[in-house]
C-alpha cells in the first residue's frame, strides 16, 4: 500500500489514532487553533513523500473557517492537492457544515460520502435533491454511499480499539467474513475517487 501519515484532529475522541498508532505513523493535532494548522502544514511538508490523512471532529467548522486558509494557501508550495471526503447523514446540519467548508477551502476536491448507517441511498433525499450536490458534482466531486457494517463488527472495532488489520487477524470467523464483505464494498465505493484502488 501507499505510505501514509494519519492526523487525528478529534481531540475529544481521537479514536482513529488510538486504533492505528501501533501500525502507522499518527499524530494528534488540534485544528481549533492557529498553532494546530501551522503544525499540519509543517507535517505535510515533512512528509512530502506520504499521503496525509486527516480525521477531523464534526465540530471542526469553526477551526476551518478561521484557519483553513493556512492550509489552502500553501497547497501549491507543498505541491499537494487537497481531497476531502465529507461524510453526511440525512440531516440538514451536515449539509450546512459542508457549505461552510466549501466557502472556507474552495480549492479542495470534495467528495460527499453518505453514511449508509442512516439508510439506503434514496433515504438521503435532502442531499440528493440539493443544490449542494449539484455544486459538488459540477466541480468534479462524487456523491458516494458508504456501506453499512453489521453492528457486532463495528461495535468490536470501536470498543476494542481494533485496526482493520488486527480485526482481520483476531475476530471470530463470522465477524471476519462480515468485515471482508464490507471491505469489498468499500473498495468498490472508493475506487471512483482513490487512485489505484
Amino acid at each position: 500500500g501507499e505510505a501514509v501519515v494519519v492526523v487525528d484532529a478529534d481531540t475529544s475522541n481521537p479514536d482513529v489514532m488510538q486504533n492505528y498508532e501501533k501500525e502507522i505513523p499518527c499524530e494528534g493535532i488540534n485544528l481549533d487553533d492557529a498553532d494546530g494548522w501551522i503544525r499540519l502544514v509543517n507535517l505535510c511538508d515533512e512528509n512530502a513523500d506520504k499521503t496525509v490523512i486527516v480525521n477531523t471532529a464534526a465540530r471542526n467548522n469553526q477551526g476551518v473557517g478561521a484557519y483553513g486558509v493556512t492550509l489552502s494557501g500553501t497547497l501549491d508550495e507543498l505541491k499537494r492537492r487537497l481531497v476531502t471526503l465529507w461524510v453526511v447523514n440525512r440531516q440538514r446540519d451536515s449539509l450546512e457544515l459542508l457549505q461552510d467548508f466549501l466557502e472556507a477551502i474552495p480549492n479542495s476536491t470534495v467528495h460527499v460520502v453518505k453514511n449508509g448507517y442512516f439508510g439506503a441511498d434514496e433515504k438521503f433525499e435532502l442531499y440528493n435533491g440539493s443544490k449542494t450536490r449539484k455544486s459538488i458534482e459540477g466541480r468534479g466531486g462524487k456523491s458516494l454511499l458508504f456501506p453499512d457494517m453489521a453492528d457486532r463488527v463495528s461495535d468490536d472495532l470501536y470498543s476494542k480499539r481494533l485496526s482493520i488489520r488486527k480485526a482481520l487477524a483476531d475476530m471470530p470467523i463470522g465477524n471476519r467474513a462480515e468485515l471482508k464483505r464490507w471491505l469489498t464494498q468499500v473498495d468498490g465505493v472508493f475506487s471512483a475517487v482513490v487512485p489505484n484502488g
